[in-house]
């Protein structure tokens, strides 16, 4: 077997192993500093938000205001305002960054989510023609080309 070596995500799996049961999609829409958490847009029941760890820029998140382990756990309010803000997600996407195609995936249960696995979400994240390289594999580095703060800048102004 072959394996294909990611560290710079350590980081983010060890703040997920330290948490001690504390969610962060549970605690950061509460404070009142929606740009120092990274959040994007507050809907009624769901809210988008940067993924602080991003496989590339523009890589976003969106999740219930309520702490649900699946899908089935969601109300149909909730399920529906969660896939409103996907579709609403790639467009600001397409329009702010060009994106050409998106990987779009739910997690659901403690492995499928770093730790989160009580807290369905679903990511999503922009792909453009090229912009997988030989960085990752031949150099252990992932490039991200853009400062969060950046990001966050001009993808709030489109929401």
């Amino acid at each position: 077997m072959e394996h294909l070596w990611a560290p710079w995500r350590m980081k983010y799996i060890e703040i997920a192993q330290q948490s001690d049961g504390d969610c962060f999609l549970c605690r950061l829409p509460k404070e009142d500093n929606d740009k120092a958490n990274f959040i994007l847009k507050r809907g009624k029941l769901n809210f988008i938000i940067m993924n602080s760890f991003p496989y590339n820029a523009g890589h976003l998140m969106v999740a219930p205001y309520r702490q649900a382990g699946s899908l089935e756990e969601l109300t149909d309010g909730e399920l529906n305002e969660h896939f409103e803000l996907v579709r609403l997600a790639t467009s600001v996407l397409k329009k702010a960054f060009k994106a050409e195609g998106f990987n779009i995936g739910i997690n659901m249960g403690r492995v499928a989510g770093a730790g989160l696995g009580d807290h369905i979400h679903t990511h999503i994240v922009p792909r453009w023609w090229g912009d997988a390289n030989f960085m990752p594999v031949v150099g252990d580095v992932k490039v991200v080309n853009e400062a969060l703060y950046e990001t966050y800048r001009k993808l709030k102004k489109e929401f």
